[in-house]
């Protein structure tokens, strides 16, 4: 199979910040379409007449798609080109989104979300790939990834904001129509700045490695959705688990043994990307874990409106975006992703702990928005670093699985995130609910207003506490397994990139 590459612009053109504008939208659209649809899913399901119960299905499908192909998705990207493959999620995820957002049932709804899901993760290696071939030097690349971690950071915050107000003064509809006005924006970018390099070598599709790591995903990421929905006690919860553990070794023993890899093991082994992606994932957990809870908090115990509890969210998005900046342009050329990313954890995890502070009455300014404040901050110190040490120094060859695997990270970290922090909230709120009723029910045996508000806030509060826990602990992680200093990009002879290693290649201390 043909491999290709786009054609990074000339040193000093404006045209690379042309694309990073580009491969930017592109990337806000496939982080805020996580939670663009939470918002409106109450909307949809009265004009669409489907049940509660299957109402978390048209957030799984996509989770679905999109976390079971992305490996498939880089690698794709890789042999035949990044131009080709971002061109061909783009049209492909506009037109998955036209035809959601005129759904006339259920079915078509969900159908529609599981195909944005399958062209996402066709489109989302590609995009970081592209940014990673078109910035080379490590000033440009220390700026375009600032640009694009915030973006990564802060997408699922702008995506409720978004949901909102298009629910409220637009219809549900318009949460899937809005893509086709970023999708059209980035196509015209695409074609008309990226171009293709000549043929540099041939090399073949590993087709059972993807068949099992796109089984594996599938089983992981719908076992762990299953859990959120009903417990971990059900068959189709730990039986999708087993089953997405079991291919899962089978992928990885496939890696070290394939003739041509999909993800050669000497991207992952390395120990700088290792921890990046592992960051990632931690990220991921409690990322989507804080907007969940959070936005339920401000909606169901303070009555925020969906359009003010997304205004609730955007001083998080400034900092967030103005620490990712900071954080690539100023700090990461002199210290390195080690404290960075590891300091980053542990001010996620500080500003969790402030979260449990919070009551049924608590104001938003004096107790919500300066922990949000301090843990936009630690997200802003993760995620750019993370996303510029997970792509650097890699092969040409390997650009788009190295892409694809930071997405697949934070992918899974979302899923497992959301059903661990879910159960473990759902759990606390019964039992403190059970614990008081006897003293807080209803002259008709019910739990008053008062003791059920109380009893989710308790709901809450644990799952901060657990979120703050697995930050430090990827803190402590982070801090062992990243090596200090600036980045350095190790030596590599065409030879090797021609002739990539099959076996795992451990990088020295």
């Amino acid at each position: 199979m043909t491999m290709t590459a786009p054609i990074s612009p000339a040193p000093g053109s404006r045209t690379r910040w042309l694309l990073l504008a580009v491969v930017g939208l592109a990337q806000l659209m496939v982080v805020l379409d996580v939670t663009v649809v939470n918002i409106a899913l109450p909307s949809a399901q009265r004009a669409l007449g489907f049940t509660s119960a299957d109402r978390q299905w048209v957030i799984t499908a996509y989770a679905l798609a999109f976390g079971s192909l992305l490996l498939l998705g880089g690698r794709l990207a890789d042999l035949v080109g990044s131009r080709i493959t971002f061109i061909v999620g783009l049209a492909g995820f506009a037109a998955a989104s036209a035809v959601g957002g005129a759904a006339n049932g259920f079915g078509m709804l969900v159908a529609a979300r599981a195909c944005q899901g399958a062209f996402a993760a066709v489109m989302a290696p590609s995009a970081l790939s592209i940014l990673t071939t078109t910035f080379s030097d490590p000033r440009e690349r220390g700026k375009a990834f600032g640009v694009f971690g915030a973006i990564a950071g802060s997408g699922g915050a702008i995506g409720m904001l978004l949901g909102g107000v298009m629910t409220e003064y637009l219809s549900w509809r318009w949460t899937l129509y809005v893509n086709l006005v970023f999708a059209g924006l980035a196509l015209v970018g695409a074609t008309a700045l990226l171009r293709r390099q000549p043929v540099v070598g041939r090399r073949r599709l590993d087709l059972p490695g993807a068949l099992a790591v796109s089984g594996a995903m599938f089983c992981l990421v719908y076992g762990f959705s299953n859990a959120a929905l009903h417990s971990w006690h059900s068959p189709s919860t730990y039986g999708f688990l087993v089953a997405g553990v079991v291919l899962l070794a089978v992928f990885v023993l496939r890696q070290l043994r394939a003739a041509a890899p999909l993800l050669p093991p000497r991207v992952v082994l390395d120990r700088n990307r290792g921890g990046a992606y592992l960051a990632m994932f931690i990220a991921g957990a409690g990322m989507f874990g804080t907007f969940l809870f959070v936005t339920y908090y401000l909606q169901n115990t303070l009555g925020f409106s969906p359009v003010a509890a997304g205004l609730a969210f955007l001083p998080m998005v400034v900092v967030l975006m103005l620490a990712a900046a900071v954080s690539q342009v100023v700090l990461m050329p002199r210290s390195g992703p080690r404290p960075l990313i590891g300091g980053g954890m542990l001010l996620v995890a500080a500003g969790m702990v402030w979260m449990t502070q919070i009551s049924v009455h608590s104001g938003y300014a004096s107790m919500i928005l300066p922990p949000m404040i301090l843990i936009a901050i630690g997200f802003g110190l993760v995620f750019s670093p993370a996303l510029n040490t997970g792509t650097f120094g890699t092969a040409a060859s390997d650009t788009g699985v190295a892409s694809a695997t930071i997405n697949v990270a934070q992918q899974l970290g979302g899923s497992i995130g959301t059903a661990l922090l879910n159960t473990v909230a759902a759990a606390a709120t019964t039992g403190y609910l059970t614990a008081h009723l006897n003293g807080g029910a209803a002259p008709g045996g019910r739990p008053d207003t008062g003791l059920v508000q109380e009893s989710l806030v308790r709901g809450y509060t644990v799952g901060f506490w657990w979120t703050a826990g697995i930050f430090a602990v990827g803190a402590v992680v982070c801090f062992g397994l990243l090596r200090s200093g600036p980045l350095q990009n190790p030596v590599a002879t065409n030879a090797s990139e021609r002739q990539p290693q099959s076996g795992p290649e451990l990088s020295r201390a």
